[in-house]
């Protein structure tokens, strides 16, 4: 019986994850998931960097803008339609490429997703009337109080995610952080994690210059045209919330360019802080020839 491999490319935002996925699936003769939960919407575009036509062309990729901003979607949703996903491309292909920065949708495929209990409604509408009254400070602070753990690894800067992790807290009595790590989930793949990086300063400068090229490309314009359904969740986003509060006229137009740079680079730093975790990524320098990185595979396949 053969064995399926899945190769999982990683990294901080703009690091180059896209370009060595699809260098990849052209050496490999393969396809590509998108674990970017943030170039799920088919409305979002030039602020989630969704790979350019000529790149799709290029390889075929799967769970990029496939669903609305007004889809109700969740972690578990991809769990379910990546590994059915996974199931049709290793029909016809021993090797599937999976690539993105959002470390729990990745995790989701690769050991599935860990158990939680039930929840009360109340709790959760309390919360959430909480975050309309007080903002969302209150909450990170009373996340921390339950759950330092959590804290330090979490994207604080996420209400959903924030809620999430309370309301388990809240109604279990124990850490978030407690449920997470349980037995993986029997796969019918074997994972090679690969994870690009380089030294802080020079990630923080490829954002810099990422987030001049996506408002040279339109991203005020994409902005405006979502403005009316900023209140979704799916809005709730780096890139688009600052040029919200541009359009709202409570910041100016520099002052949130800076700030999508600043809140992109502390993103950079938590996806780097949840990746370290896993031991069992092999990371590469950002400027490996994708050459290197295809041999480092073909021997851990022949292994």
């Amino acid at each position: 019986m053969k064995n399926n491999y899945l190769l999982n490319v990683v990294g901080p935002t703009a690091i180059g994850k896209t370009s060595l996925a699809i260098n990849l699936a052209k050496k490999f003769n393969t396809e590509i998931l998108s674990a970017d939960s943030r170039q799920f919407y088919k409305e979002m575009r030039i602020g989630t960097a969704v790979p350019s036509t000529e790149e799709l062309r290029v390889a075929k990729h799967h769970f990029i803008q496939h669903i609305s901003i007004e889809d109700n979607y969740n972690v578990g949703d991809f769990e379910s339609e990546a590994i059915q996903k996974l199931k049709e491309i290793f029909q016809d292909h021993d090797l599937a490429i999976m690539v993105g920065g959002s470390g729990l949708y990745t995790k989701s495929v690769l050991q599935g997703l860990d158990y939680f209990p039930d929840v009360p409604s109340e709790i959760r509408h309390n919360l959430n009337l909480k975050f309309e009254e007080e903002g969302l400070l209150p909450l990170q602070q009373e996340l921390q109080k339950h759950d330092p753990e959590y804290y330090k690894i979490a994207d604080v800067e996420n209400p959903q995610r924030v809620i999430r992790s309370l309301e388990v807290c809240i109604a279990s009595g124990k850490p978030y952080s407690s449920y997470l790590n349980q037995p993986n989930k029997q796969r019918n793949f074997i994972p090679i994690s690969i994870g690009l990086t380089a030294d802080r300063e020079i990630i923080y400068n490829r954002i810099n210059r990422r987030v001049d090229l996506m408002m040279k490309e339109g991203l005020l314009e994409e902005a405006e045209k979502l403005f009316p359904q900023r209140d979704l969740n799916a809005l709730n986003t780096v890139g688009y919330k600052e040029l919200f509060s541009f359009l709202e006229g409570e910041i100016s137009l520099e002052t949130a360019i800076a700030e999508i740079k600043k809140n992109t680079r502390r993103f950079a730093k938590r996806q780097l802080t949840w990746f370290r975790k896993d031991q069992d990524i092999h990371w590469f320098d950002f400027k490996t020839p994708p050459e290197e990185i295809q041999e480092f595979i073909e021997v851990k396949i022949a292994e």
